[in-house]
């Protein structure tokens, strides 16, 4: 069910933009041009209001997300959701010791994305440069929506059941110290989400692999926290304060995209299905 829940929020992120574009695509171009499926791809990756759009229906997916969890974590009701999920603070895990590693992380992590990738703008770059109404919503999102939804997803659902499974497998199928299979399954649920996490987010933040580099950092201290804590809160709270600082520095003009970034279409969230549709066409 976690895994189905994961291919079921990048379903709905990969179709929700179209639901928000084609109302504004029919209006803006003309339907029976034979040549339409070429404009609507060009407005979907040049048109400010067009990619505005397609970063809203960001909103709805991560709603539904919340409540794809929901229902699973609950079983439609019948358990404690937030109990379920681990939703309390741990002796070594506090507010502010979950905060300090949020400002830590965000220190490291653009330490090691300017160390490796420099300066070079990444596709989220140019979606936030795209426009300032964009730019602020984007901020929203990331500090408010975002860190709720993945954590959520990835060490809410998916790395408690990985860990689970893979930990019961040695009594089931080694022989051993059933302790050092218990360590193993922990670890391999940590691999495991770490790169489901960081491939996930590899087309925003392309071609610029220190940011990539430093995505992965940042999963990996959330699914480590996660894993030693046993609770889901400190990581929520960590990925919002790393998002948070961020957001705060673009919107300041402290940090993300210069105006002087070269001016080029940015890859639409529907590129994907227009690339499938002259696959198949």
């Amino acid at each position: 069910m976690a895994i189905l829940a994961w291919v079921a929020s990048l379903f709905i992120l990969l179709f929700a933009p179209l639901l928000f574009v084609i109302p504004y695509a029919m209006r803006k171009l003309d339907s029976g041009n034979p040549n339409f499926m070429q404009a609507f791809a060009e407005l979907a990756t040049k048109d400010s209001t067009a990619i505005f759009l397609q970063v809203l229906s960001t909103l709805p997916v991560h709603l539904l997300t919340f409540l794809i969890v929901w229902a699973i974590v609950t079983r439609f009701g019948k358990r404690p959701f937030w109990e379920t999920l681990g939703w309390t603070w741990t002796r070594h895990f506090g507010p502010w010791t979950c905060v300090g590693l949020g400002v830590v992380l965000f220190l490291v992590s653009s330490g090691v994305a300017k160390l490796l990738g420099g300066d070079k703008p990444t596709q989220l770059d140019l979606i936030i440069n795209s426009s300032p109404a964009t730019k602020y919503l984007i901020a929203f999102l990331a500090t408010f929506t975002a860190p709720f939804a993945e954590e959520f997803i990835y060490r809410g659902l998916l790395y408690s059941s990985l860990q689970r499974f893979l930990t019961k497998l040695p009594a089931h199928f080694f022989e051993g110290d059933p302790a050092r299979y218990r360590v193993l399954g922990k670890t391999l649920a940590v691999v495991f989400v770490l790169a489901l996490f960081t491939i996930v987010h590899v087309p925003q933040y392309w071609p610029n692999f220190g940011v990539i580099a430093a995505i992965g950092l940042l999963s990996i201290a959330l699914t480590v926290v996660r894993a030693v804590s046993g609770r889901l809160l400190p990581c929520v709270i960590i990925h919002l304060l790393f998002n948070g600082v961020q957001s705060v520095l673009i919107v300041a003009g402290y940090a993300g995209p210069k105006p002087n970034v070269t001016p080029e279409p940015v890859t639409s969230f529907i590129q994907p299905l227009l690339h499938a549709f002259h696959l198949f066409k």
